[in-house]
């Protein structure tokens, strides 16, 4: 019964055991489904589970019908003709990053729109080229197609009959790469593994989008400056890069360097405008189609390739090219690529579009975002596109430009077709520096991110080093390689967590029945030889050790050493009274003999085992206090502690190295007359202990309670009235007080 008084409640019940609270409240019988049980519902077929499997695989099939063309259809057709120009931009620049022609870009940008219309589940996201995939994808292709590879270009003689340049080869690698980071994503969908991405923390995709940022600034200071550099895909890559621009930096071409330079403060300039003013302007300037149109317009009208020798983009043929052709031996060496791709794209587009999830309250599908994403680089992949995910920024547009579902996708799919057709010559005298710029600017949001560290330190010192951590690794070791030891860091950090935990030893505050780690607060009341000790973590094989450790360091002795002490004192004591050497009076003991010639080495030896049985005191005639003084030098440690504590609601599991390490240290508590209570425990975490034949005729004396004040109050009440009917060994506890 529970009376409340104010802010106050008076709370009167009986003292739990967990088995006391089992007699008096029976659970009921539940039915717990069995592997074969779910493998008939797997298996059954009805006409509603065929319709619910369609809705899933073709969501466009759920939404579409209810689409209200009066209230969406202008916002889309806005926000796809904006996207759609950016889109266009986009590809161009980001074919740059897979070191393959820009016009490949446009692929790349068109063709993953069209799958995602009929597979995705998000609303919002833009699909299509992402600088971080990008550059991963042109780590591969300059992999294969060095120069120095040269095998690998007379193997693929056949392969590249029609055209054997250097250009067909690498459209061909990032072409098969693709395909296969299609082919892992829809493996992993159909598996229904999306939960894989969950090993990627916010921390870890951060670090690794901010690192990626920094390889695609270098990647670009190439086209920037009109550098010819050579192509390092090792480890220490990034550093190699610059070491050639800056040994040749005289080289640099100024026209090139100028026009980068002015383009890139003005799209830092007005995107802060964007930024600034999002909430008031209608729609945001589409600052990269004005300078686009501004820089293709004078470099064509100053003829800036033939005045300055600038690199520009020149013509791009028009149409689709035919799909293409695999290599086995392209498919060998990019097969371990493709999967650090797959993860990587899924990982961004799906956090993306769980944030405009949450924002429109939609539900999407992570399962069927793979199958979509799969299919998309599969398709494109086939027709000498490059990977494809969603840009933040490139998303952001679409859905502040007022899109409501991926018909405005659709419609930026247009117009990149229209630009793939007809209007593609248009854009031949761009300078490829231009696009370089298009793409750093579009970089602002990933380098901000280093603003993260003080958030993340303040907030979690784990989670901080995870995000350092991974920009180290990105940023030296490369992008697969990094995200792969990245990922390995970050699970070791789970075991560190949990390796060593941060135990504690709880006291009431003020006095209450709220417990709290009694280094925090002032106003505590712990009761006279109780310990209560919390354990945050699993206990499992790598932290056994480290709790028993704490364990006695918050009781302030070792358990074991105590129980040994005082089976030598016992053998001592037996060797005195079989002598007629020791008597025993009201006082104490009166001990007749000058000293006793064994010696500690001698009782050591062989006997380590015995030491570490119970002790046994039966066949004397008398009882020993072993706080009190015992006969001649006989020294055995005092101890204040006759109950333990251990709260186990934060112990979610136990392995059975761990329970045979937890048995031993309770047995040695047991054995020197220190009651052991465990608290927090759930039903199924006792009955798994009991399973394994945890509890043996010593340690069944521990007892589980349902809350550490139970336990406390418990202990108060023995020891207090010595008069009433309790049994110790007998659980559950009587409740007449």
């Amino acid at each position: 019964m529970i009376e409340h008084i104010g802010n106050r409640y008076i709370e009167n019940r009986p003292v739990y055991s967990a088995n006391a609270f089992q007699e008096e409240h029976k659970k009921k019988d539940r039915y717990h489904k069995t592997f074969l049980d779910h493998l008939k519902v797997c298996c059954s077929c009805s006409t509603q589970k065929a319709k619910g499997i369609a809705l899933s695989l073709l969501p466009i099939a759920s939404w579409l019908p209810a689409y209200r063309i009066k209230e969406w259809l202008l916002s889309d057709i806005v926000s796809g003709i904006s996207t759609g120009l950016v889109c266009v931009l986009q590809g161009l620049a980001y074919a740059l990053l897979v070191n393959i022609p820009p016009s490949y870009g446009l692929y790349a940008a068109f063709f993953p729109i069209i799958t995602y219309f009929f597979l995705g589940t998000s609303r919002h996201i833009a699909v299509g080229p992402f600088p971080v995939l990008s550059i991963m994808v042109g780590a591969t292709v300059m992999r294969l197609s060095s120069m120095d590879n040269s095998d690998a270009m007379d193997s693929n003689n056949s392969s590249m009959s029609s055209n054997s340049s250097l250009d067909d080869y690498r459209v061909m690698v990032a072409a098969t790469v693709t395909v296969l980071s299609g082919i892992v994503q829809l493996l992993l969908g159909v598996l229904q593994v999306g939960f894989l991405v969950i090993y990627l923390s916010e921390s870890l995709i951060s670090g690794f989008t901010t690192a990626a940022a920094v390889h695609v600034l270098v990647s670009q200071l190439k086209f920037m400056l009109q550098l010819s550099v050579p192509s390092h895909t090792d480890p220490f890559s990034l550093f190699k890069i610059l070491n050639s621009l800056f040994t040749q930096i005289e080289k640099t071409n100024i026209a090139d360097l100028v026009t980068s330079l002015i383009i890139l403060f003005i799209l830092f300039v007005v995107k802060e405008i964007n930024q600034r003013y999002r909430t008031k302007l209608p729609v945001p300037i589409p600052i990269e189609l004005i300078m686009t149109v501004i820089a293709t317009g004078v470099s064509y009208g100053f003829d800036f390739e033939g005045r300055f020798n600038v690199t520009v983009i020149g013509n791009m043929p028009s149409g689709f090219e035919p799909p293409i052709t695999y290599d086995l031996e392209t498919i060998q060496g990019t097969i371990g690529d493709s999967f650090s791709i797959a993860i990587v794209g899924f990982a961004v587009a799906f956090s993306v579009a769980s944030v405009y999830s949450l924002k429109h309250d939609y539900a999407i599908d992570g399962n069927q975002e793979l199958i979509a994403l799969g299919v998309s680089n599969i398709f494109t992949g086939s027709f000498k596109g490059f990977a494809a995910s969603t840009a933040l920024s490139r998303s952001a547009i679409q859905e502040s430009t007022g899109g409501k579902t991926q018909i405005a996708g659709i419609l930026s799919a247009i117009i990149v077709l229209i630009f793939i057709q007809n209007l593609g010559f248009l854009l031949a005298p761009l300078q490829k520096s231009v696009l370089a710029a298009l793409a750093l600017g579009n970089l602002k949001g990933m380098l901000m991110q280093f603003t993260e560290i003080r958030r993340l330190w303040r907030k979690d010192k784990y989670d901080c080093l995870i995000w350092i951590v991974t920009f180290i690794f990105v940023t030296v070791l490369g992008l697969a390689l990094g995200l792969a030891a990245s990922v390995a860091f970050q699970l070791l950090t789970i075991v560190f967590r949990t390796q060593f935990p941060k135990c504690s030893t709880l006291a009431s505050v003020g006095r209450s029945n709220i417990y709290k780690n009694k280094k925090d607060y002032s106003d505590i009341y712990e009761p006279e030889g109780v310990k209560i000790f919390r354990c945050p973590s699993p206990i499992y094989f790598a932290n056994i050790n480290f709790f028993k450790q704490k364990l006695i360091d918050a009781v302030g002795f070792s358990p074991l050493r105590i129980l040994r002490k005082r089976n030598k004192a016992l053998k001592k004591i037996r060797k005195l009274q079989k002598r007629g050497l020791l008597q025993v009076t009201p006082k104490g003991f009166i001990c007749t003999a000058d000293g006793l010639k064994d010696s500690d080495e001698e009782l050591d030896n062989n006997q380590v085992e015995e030491l570490n049985q119970p002790i046994n005191t039966t066949d004397l005639p008398f009882q020993i206090d072993w706080n009190a003084n015992l006969p001649l030098s006989i020294a055995v440690p005092r101890i204040d502690l006759h109950s333990l504590i251990l709260d186990f609601s934060a112990v979610s599991f136990l392995d059975v190295s761990s329970m045979r390490g937890l048995k031993a240290i309770l047995q040695a508590f047991i054995r020197i007359k220190v009651d052991v209570y465990i608290v927090g425990a759930d039903d199924d975490f006792i009955e798994k202990l009991q399973r394994c034949e945890f509890f043996d005729d010593e340690v069944k004396d521990s007892i589980f309670f349902l809350t550490i004040h139970d336990a406390v109050l418990h202990i108060l009440m023995k020891k207090d009235d010595s008069t009433s009917k309790f049994n110790y060994n007998q659980v559950p506890v009587e409740t007449k007080f």
